[in-house]
C-alpha cells in the first residue's frame, strides 16, 4: 500500500487539517500523520528529519508527501533532504518564505493567541483564511456561531508560527525530482494566487490545479480537495 506523510499547517493538527481528506479517500494508503513539534528554536530540518522518523516508526519505507500551507515548504526540503524516501509531493495553499502580509498576519496571530483572546483570533483566522465565495455565501448568523464554538489553538501554536515566520526554502523549489502536484488555493486573502503559482512554476514539471477558495479548502471545498489529490495520486502511482 502506498505511503502517505501528511503534513499540517500552522495552528492545527493532521486530523483538523487532513481528516476530511482521509476519510473521503479511504483506504487507498497508508497515512502517515505527521505532527509538527511544539518546541520552539528547532531547525528545519530537525522538523523535517522528526517527520521521516515518524514515517519510520509507521512502516512505511516509501512515501509520497502532502503539505498544506507551513506543511507545503516543510515537504519541499524533506523531498530535497531525503530523496530516496519521497515518491511525490502535493502542495496545498504553498509558500516558499514569509512575505510582509504573512509576517503581520503571523504577529497578530502570535498576539492574539498570548493573551487568550480566542474568539477575536477566530475571526482573525476567517478574514485572512476564508475566500470572498465561501463568505458571501455564508449566514452572518451562522458564521458568528460557528466561529463561537471555534477550539482554543493547539499547544504547539507558537512553535508553528515561530517556524513559519523563518521558513525559507526557495532555493529547494528548483530540486524537486519527483511529480508535483500544486493545489492553488484561488481566492487565497494569506498566500496570494500569484506566490503559489510562481512556486509551481520553479518545481521542474510541477503540475497545477486550482480549487476556488481562500486559505481553508478542507472547510471551503473539502470534497474537491480530496478528489484533486486523490486523482493526481493515483496518476503518479500507475
Amino acid at each position: 500500500m502506498t505511503g502517505l506523510l501528511l503534513v499540517h499547517g500552522g495552528g492545527g493538527s493532521a486530523e483538523g487539517h487532513f481528516g476530511g481528506l482521509t476519510r473521503r479517500l479511504g483506504d487507498r494508503f497508508r497515512y502517515v500523520r505527521g505532527q509538527l513539534p511544539d518546541r520552539t528554536g528547532l531547525g528545519t530540518d530537525e522538523v523535517v528529519d522528526g517527520l521521516v522518523a515518524a514515517a519510520d516508526a509507521a512502516g512505511a519505507g516509501t512515501f509520497a508527501v502532502c503539505g498544506y500551507s507551513l506543511g507545503a515548504p516543510l515537504a519541499v526540503r524533506l523531498a530535497v533532504r531525503h530523496p530516496e524516501r519521497v515518491t511525490a509531493l502535493v502542495l496545498t495553499a504553498p509558500f516558499a518564505y514569509p512575505d510582509h502580509r504573512m509576517r503581520l498576519a503571523l504577529s497578530l496571530w502570535r498576539g492574539l493567541h498570548q493573551t487568550g483572546r480566542h474568539r477575536l483570533l477566530a475571526e482573525h483566522l476567517a478574514l485572512n483564511g476564508l475566500g470572498d465565495t465561501f463568505l458571501d455565501a455564508t449566514d452572518p448568523d451562522r458564521l458568528r456561531a460557528v466561529l463561537s464554538f471555534a477550539p482554543a489553538p493547539p499547544a504547539g501554536t507558537p512553535a508553528h508560527l515561530e517556524l513559519a515566520g523563518r521558513i525559507d526554502v526557495r532555493e529547494d523549489l528548483g530540486r524537486i525530482a519527483v511529480p508535483t502536484l500544486v493545489v492553488v488555493t484561488a481566492e487565497d486573502p494569506l498566500v496570494s494566487p500569484a506566490r503559489q503559482r510562481a512556486l509551481a512554476a520553479a518545481i521542474p514539471g510541477a503540475r497545477a490545479a486550482e480549487l476556488a477558495t481562500g486559505h481553508l479548502p478542507f472547510w471551503e471545498d473539502p470534497e474537491g480537495w480530496a478528489d484533486t489529490v486523490g486523482a493526481f495520486l493515483t496518476s503518479v502511482a500507475g
